[in-house]
C-alpha cells in the first residue's frame, strides 16, 4: 500500500443554499490538502456544521465553484441539509 492509499489527502466542499435565490445548493469553496484544511477550519471558526463524505466530496469536487450542484447529487446533499436543519431548531428549541 502507497503513502498516498495509506493518507488519503483531505477534500472539502463548502456549500450555500438560499432557497429564494437558487435553484439547488451552490458550491462556494471547495479543495484538496491544505486548501480543504483551510475551508474545514473557516467553517469551525464560523461555527458551520461540518459532515464528513468522502464520496460526496469527491463528487462535488468536480462541481466548479459558484455553481449549482448537478440533479444526480440533490439527494444526497438534501438528506445532509434536512439533518442540519432539524438540529439547528431542535437546539434553538431547547434554547426557548
Amino acid at each position: 500500500m502507497s503513502e498516498r492509499e495509506k493518507f488519503p489527502q483531505r477534500k472539502a466542499v463548502a456549500l450555500k443554499y438560499d432557497p429564494e435565490k437558487d435553484g439547488a445548493p451552490r458550491v462556494v469553496a471547495s479543495g484538496r490538502g491544505e486548501t480543504a484544511e483551510r475551508i474545514i477550519q473557516t467553517a469551525k471558526e464560523h461555527g458551520i456544521p461540518l459532515h464528513t463524505d468522502p464520496e460526496l466530496a469527491g463528487a462535488l469536487l468536480s462541481v466548479e465553484v459558484g455553481l449549482e450542484i448537478p440533479p444526480e447529487l440533490y439527494r444526497a446533499v438534501a438528506e445532509i441539509l434536512a439533518f442540519i436543519y432539524r438540529l439547528d431548531r431542535d437546539f434553538k428549541e431547547t434554547l426557548d
